[in-house]
């Protein structure tokens, strides 16, 4: 390719993307049909591909995706549905490797990804958001993180924006008039559980409201214990008015606890869950909560790795963590604070 580069008068990533029809690619015709004209006369062809078929003849670039685990959330699932939407759009067709996070069928499947020549580049995913070590393996071709990071930044890297997401979940229950508001976390170990933490603790110091350790309970991201510490919460003798949990599974249990007390939601107590899986729309009443943007983010991970394999940055490149933003998806589940108030003060028995 550095041959063709010099005759033709390019860079030789113009080369690689006129020779691998990288899709996206700003190239005139022009310069496309000399780099395919001086490659011909040279003799030039990709690795792997006969030399009977033309350097035109289109062929679509494979975008290798990585990940560890796929079947046991529904989350990773819609990444791959929006990363492979996106890569279809952009004319590439994308291959799903699941390594279970073991490192010698991870190298196995990356070096055989490498070997394609049609390969423009590769996502690399993990089903929780965590910090990586980029595999070496990744080394020397265009890769993207996806929902994990890497220390040294240098690799680009796709992730929730949950601190946003907490603070701006916390943010609504105070809008609506709420001051005491618990929060049910999931395990505490687990960097969205960190982040989620840090967003409803922003939007209570923000809010000029002091954060009371009592009000926090951490979960499993479970039903049960979603259940078992609105119970705890809302037995307290200042029980909160409004319960923001991590997710929405917990927001089920939350939910449950309230109407074994006899309350209800949002006359009673108000709940805010996280995540808008699919049941957020079939609880009663319809679960306010927050979306995790899988979704966006698969489709996101596609478009910089685009991007990426086209500009060819140096290797020393540090790149910025990209946070995809967590909307809110507004239902039934939370009331303004006066209309439980004065739920709360009509049910209150008669002395």
């Amino acid at each position: 390719m550095t041959d063709v580069a010099k005759a033709a008068g390019v860079s030789q990533s113009t080369v690689s993307m006129v020779l691998n029809s990288v899709p996206g690619s700003r190239l005139s015709a022009d310069t496309r049909s000399k780099v395919i004209r001086i490659a011909a006369d040279l003799g030039y062809c990709l690795p792997g591909r006969a030399s009977s078929v033309p350097a035109e003849t289109h062929r679509r670039a494979v975008i290798g995706y990585v990940v560890d685990e796929i079947s046991t959330s529904p989350h990773p699932v819609v990444s791959v549905d929006g990363a492979r939407n996106a890569a279809w759009e952009h004319d590439c067709v994308m291959t799903i490797v699941v390594t279970h996070g073991n490192a010698e069928q991870e190298a196995a499947a990356i070096a055989s990804l490498r070997a394609n020549p049609a390969l423009l580049g590769i996502i690399y995913s993990t089903i929780f958001t965590r910090r990586v070590s980029v595999p070496e393996c990744l080394r020397g071709v265009p890769a993207v993180l996806l929902n994990c990071h890497d220390g040294a930044q240098t690799l680009p890297a796709i992730v929730p924006g949950e601190i946003g997401g907490g603070h701006s979940a916390t943010e609504h229950l105070i809008a609506q008039g709420h001051t005491r508001i618990g929060f049910i976390n999931g395990e505490p170990w687990m960097e969205a559980a960190q982040d989620r933490l840090k967003g409803y603790r922003r939007a209570l110091a923000t809010a000029d409201l002091p954060f009371d350790a009592a009000l926090v309970c951490d979960g499993d991201w479970m039903s049960g214990s979603g259940f078992d510490s609105a119970m705890s919460l809302l037995k307290q003798q200042r029980p909160p008015t409004a319960i923001f949990c991590a997710n929405d599974l917990m927001a089920l249990g939350a939910l449950e606890a309230v109407k074994q007390l006899g309350l209800q939601v949002p006359q009673d107590v108000s709940v805010m869950g996280y995540d808008d899986q699919e049941i957020s729309r079939h609880t009663h009443p319809p679960l306010t909560t927050v979306v995790l943007p899988n979704y966006e983010m698969g489709r996101v991970a596609v478009e910089t790795l685009i991007s990426l394999a086209q500009t060819k940055a140096p290797q020393k490149t540090r790149f910025a963590m990209i946070k995809i933003d967590c909307p809110l998806v507004l239902r039934q589940s939370v009331a303004r604070r006066a209309a439980v108030a004065l739920a709360r003060r009509k049910r209150r028995p008669q002395g």
